[in-house]
């Protein structure tokens, strides 16, 4: 395999008597794309969180770099980024004072030309001098990316990067991320429930469902595996299956 970014093993979480993340093992190599992939309560987001050490594992644990992500927390955070489409930056703010305000955090030098470059990059620059607060849903998504693009990460973890997104946008932001990720090599997790944004982006998928891996590969192998011609037709099966066995259980 391509030398390991993101190294998961057993991990699990529990809140209280509920347990979000059952066991989970998987990895991401070196300018790898790879798709988190699941209904929504299938534990991808608390995964996400504890990639980022927003949220401590029960047991198991998470390497990033080859280093531990509790013990070396901010060392691998310097050479990592995240947007969620579900996330707002301050409203208060204009766009390009965010983005000059998390280019400082980065520690992100002669930041003004990088700003225009990745507002130009996702054709938000016409906003720059606008309120974010007075972006629509899909506008704030691509400052976003911006703001996740700032710091040229190593690794960048997407949390439904094309939501609220039209299909042509949407289109320009997938061709934009996998040229990216193509010229530097960058290694990207990302979650969707827009198949199109799986097929054209990832290199390989795991999906979950309650809380555990149940399918991991390529789309192609996958979709061998299911003899089916559509990921989409993949994830409702697999999400009715687990419905299914939670009746049965109950």
């Amino acid at each position: 395999m391509l030398n390991r970014i993101i190294e998961v093993q057993n991990l699990k979480k529990q809140f209280a008597k509920y347990e979000a993340v059952k066991d989970v093992t998987f990895s991401a190599g070196e300018g790898e794309i790879l798709g988190l992939l699941g209904v929504n309560g299938a534990g991808k987001t608390t995964t996400l969180h504890m990639l980022l050490g927003l949220t401590r594992p029960t047991s198991g644990y998470v390497r990033i770099f080859g280093k531990d992500v509790e013990t070396h927390r901010t060392e691998i955070l310097q050479r990592v980024n995240f947007a969620s489409s579900y996330t707002a930056l301050p409203y208060n703010l204009k766009v390009k004072d965010n983005l000059h305000i998390f280019a400082r955090i980065y520690g992100v030098k002669n930041a003004k030309p990088k700003i225009d470059s990745l507002l130009e990059l996702f054709e938000i620059h016409h906003l720059r001098d606008k309120p974010t607060g007075r972006l629509s849903s899909g506008e704030q998504t691509r400052l976003n990316l911006c703001k996740a693009l700032l710091n040229d990460p190593e690794l960048l973890i997407l949390d439904e990067p094309t939501a609220s997104l039209d299909p042509d946008l949407a289109d320009k932001v997938r061709k934009t991320l996998k040229r990216i990720n193509e010229e530097t090599g960058m290694t990207i997790i990302t979650t969707s429930h827009n198949m199109l944004d799986v097929v054209e982006l990832c290199d390989r998928v795991v999906f979950m469902a309650g809380g555990r891996v149940v399918e991991e590969g390529s789309s192609s192998d996958i979709l061998m595996k299911y003899e089916s011609d559509s990921l989409e037709n993949v994830f409702i099966t697999i999400a009715r299956s687990q419905f299914l066995e939670k009746v049965k259980a109950s």
